[in-house]
């Protein structure tokens, strides 16, 4: 068993399990940058690096307006219908 640690509230743990992973990664891949500093640099280089390794895969940039604050509704809502996986990356 996985143990997931959630840091915004220790008080009342929740459980939570993992989702099943697919066999493979096909379709398209959402690159979210919550727009940390840097953020863009990371996920530039893990796009390139994952198109190497991906060929076939269709790759989205998305970005959220303020890595303060929850994606909003209408781009997480976007990012869940155009894409079969998401990778969201942040730097510093």
């Amino acid at each position: 068993m996985t143990t997931i640690l959630d840091p915004t509230d220790e008080r009342v743990p929740v459980r939570r399990s993992l989702t099943a992973r697919p066999e493979s990664v096909t379709g398209v891949v959402g690159l979210l940058n919550i727009s940390k500093p840097r953020g863009d640099i990371l996920i530039g280089q893990l796009e390139a690096r994952l198109r190497e390794r991906l060929p076939a895969v269709e790759f989205r940039n998305y970005a959220k307006p303020t890595f303060t604050k929850p994606a909003p509704l209408d781009l997480r809502q976007r990012i869940a219908e155009e894409c079969g996986f998401v990778i969201e990356a942040l730097a510093d």
